[in-house]
Formats: C-alpha cells, structure tokens, sequence
C-alpha cells in the first residue's frame, strides 16, 4: 500500500508559533487525510475501530483516494474539546488536509466543527451523531458516515414499543449525546418510564444506580453506555442478580468490538444498529474477512463507519476528475452515497446524514456457551433522522 501515514501526538505537534491558513495548491497530486480521535484509555477502542476500518479501506482502494496517492495524518484529541481543537488547527493550518475524519464525541464535534467549516475544508463525522448538525448547523462541508444520536435509539424505542414492555427505566450519560439518545428512544416508546439516570461520563461503580433501579421495578432497562461503562454495568446487572427479574436494552454499548470484553455477560442483552453483521452483501463478507485478517480481530459497526468514509473520499474525489479544488464537484459526487458499503445501500438526506436502516440485535451463546450476536429483526427500513426538516441546504 502506498499510503503515507503519520502517527502524531496532539500536544507534542502543537506547539509551533500561531500558523496562518494557507490553501492547498490546485496543483496538488496528493490527498491528505486528518484523522482525529481519541485514542487513549478504554473510550480509545472507537477512535481505534473507526481508524483501523478507515486504513481498512485504503487497502481496498489500493492505497489511493480518486486515484491519487494518500496521505493520512493522525492527530490524537485525547477525548479533549480544547485537545480537539488544537489538532484541528494543526491539520487545517499547517498539514493544509482536504478532508477531516474522525470524532467519536458529540462535545469534541461540537468545538472543533466551526474550524473545517469556515476553512472550507470537508469534515466527515465517522461516529459522533450530534443532532445540531443535522438541523441548523448543517453545511455542505459536513457529511456523515455513521448516524444521528436519535437515530439508533429511536429504534430502540420502536422495537421495545412492539414489544410492549409494561414499563421501562432509562439510564444515560450526562452530557450531549447521553441527552439525544433519551430523545430518541422517547420519540418512539410510548410506554410507562419507571425512573430515569443521567450518570457521569465515565462511571464504572453501578451500586447506586441499580438500587434505584431495583427498587423502580421495571420490565427493562434501556441504557446507553459506551465502552468501559457498558462492560462494568452489564457484569454488574448480573452480579446483582437484576438479568433474572429485567432486561437489558442498549445502544453504543455491546457490538463485536467489544463482545470480548464482555463475555458471558452480554448474552441475554439486545441492542439496535444500522450495520447488520449477517448479512451477505459482498462488500460486508469482504469488510469482515479482511478486517479480521489484518488486525486479528472482528470487525465492528465503528470500523464500518470509518471504512465508509474513505470510500465516500474517494468517491469524492473521482467525482471531480482528481481535481481537489473543484469542491462543488466532489460534494456532488458524495451526495450520491455511490459506495459498497459493508451496511449495503443508503442514501444521503438533504442535511447529508444517511437515510438507512436499523436492526435490532441480540446476544445468544454460541454451541460453546460463548457470547455471539445475531440480528433478529429489522425496526426501520429508510430511516430518516428527525433534523432534516431544520437543515436549510437545497440541492
């Protein structure tokens, strides 16, 4: 592969005079990349998923995007709004990027947004799902390769309304994105909520709020709890003996990026997503093997998010015959939604987050007693965000 690829530390990168932007030159016969994420602790396994689905795909490409040879800058915001920042100067100003991938957090995508914007420099969110971007902060330099925060947990919310569930307790993070998913999921649950818990951000110690929930007495819990935070609540749910008397419902918490870690605890537990993992489709057999191969591990749906986004760069790109100045030409050209993505066809809303479905998942044991997932049902077909409609863009 003839990518070039450079593996920076935020702040160590950081610390040049002020630099003033400079446009990339017409002339340019090189792509290049800003991938930014968060990187460290347990939170890091996104950034790491959607990094590792994005190089994923430039092996695909054949190490090119639009043909033209690549060249990947990684910057690490530590999971840091103000981190988040400083990496998004240093890619706009000095590497001079085209494109700007990345972002898991809602906060972080919220403070770095307004940089890529008004530089005119494209910025694909490969996870962070922050509703504003959706209405009326939307732009024709944003797009999305994973989804709207209400999007994932609207089905959720539809699937547990079908299956009329008496009454349920919602547990979420207490910040931006913890607040959409509640949105979400009430938008389309319409049955009793027994109690509700905005923990905080990083929580590990669950006592207190499976008291609260014990006590409530719901059929089930709905909980969004990604990484670490969803591996100690449900191994915590069970220990308490709560997965006998209630069910487990979440969103951005188990997938097969972190069914290991989980174990035997996730079996038992649903969740919904955009990606189903069974499917055939050739590009996602594809997706699965080789990721496997290359990084001895499963793919998951946060790699599918940033194998996506190279591929819509690249398709970008072609779009405007490799010219990288002709940026009304490669947003055309994105707009399509023209790729084999492993998640199938979708196409793109006017606010340029994607129309596309969501399954509902649950986790079984295997013939060996070990945990696996399996998609059981399909709760939207098309889905649209429910932003759109504030986004101002005509095209």
């Amino acid at each position: 592969m003839k990518t070039k690829l450079l593996m920076t530390a935020a702040l160590a990168a950081l610390t040049a005079l002020p630099m003033q932007a400079q446009p990339a030159s017409a002339e340019d016969k090189e792509v290049r990349v800003g991938f930014m994420n968060g990187f460290p602790g347990g939170r890091g396994i996104f950034g790491r998923d959607q990094r590792d689905g994005f190089l994923l795909a430039l092996d695909h490409l054949g190490g090119k995007l639009g043909g033209l040879p690549a060249k990947v800058i990684i910057g690490d915001t530590q999971h840091k709004p103000d981190v988040g920042r400083q990496v998004m100067d240093k890619f706009i100003k000095k590497d001079k990027v085209h494109f700007v991938v990345g972002i898991t957090w809602s906060n972080v995508l919220a403070a770095v947004y307004k940089q890529a914007l008004k530089s005119k420099t494209f910025l694909i969110s490969s996870n962070a799902g922050w509703s504003a971007m959706d209405g009326k902060f939307c732009n024709p330099y944003f797009f999305r390769s994973s989804w709207n925060n209400d999007a994932t947990p609207e089905a959720m919310g539809k699937a547990l309304q079908d299956e009329n569930l008496k009454s349920v307790y919602l547990l979420s993070a207490n910040y931006q994105a913890g607040k959409d998913m509640l949105t979400g999921y009430l938008r389309y649950y319409k049955g009793k909520v027994a109690g509700r818990t905005l923990y905080k951000l990083g929580n590990s110690d669950w006592q207190a709020e499976l008291s609260q929930i014990r006590a409530a007495k719901p059929s089930a819990i709905f909980a969004f709890a990604p990484g670490g935070m969803g591996i100690s609540l449900a191994k915590q749910f069970n220990a308490a003996g709560l997965n006998k008397k209630m069910k487990l419902y979440t969103v951005f918490a188990v997938d097969w990026m972190t069914l290991k870690a989980y174990g035997k605890a996730a079996i038992g537990t649903f969740h919904t997503s955009f990606w189903d993992a069974d499917s055939k489709n050739p590009a996602n057999v594809r997706f699965k093997r080789d990721h496997a191969k290359k990084y001895k591990r499963a793919g998951s749906m946060f790699g599918v998010q940033g194998y996506d986004a190279a591929l819509l760069i690249d398709l970008g790109i072609r779009g405007a015959n490799g010219n990288l100045e002709d940026h009304d030409s490669i947003r055309d050209a994105m707009r399509t939604a023209n790729i084999n993505s492993p998640r199938g066809s979708f196409i793109y809303n006017v606010n340029h987050s994607p129309i596309q479905n969501y399954y509902k998942r649950e986790v079984v044991a295997d013939e060996k007693g070990n945990a696996k997932i399996v998609t059981r049902e399909t709760v939207f077909r098309g889905h649209k965000d429910a932003y759109y409609t504030q986004c101002k863009m005509k095209w």
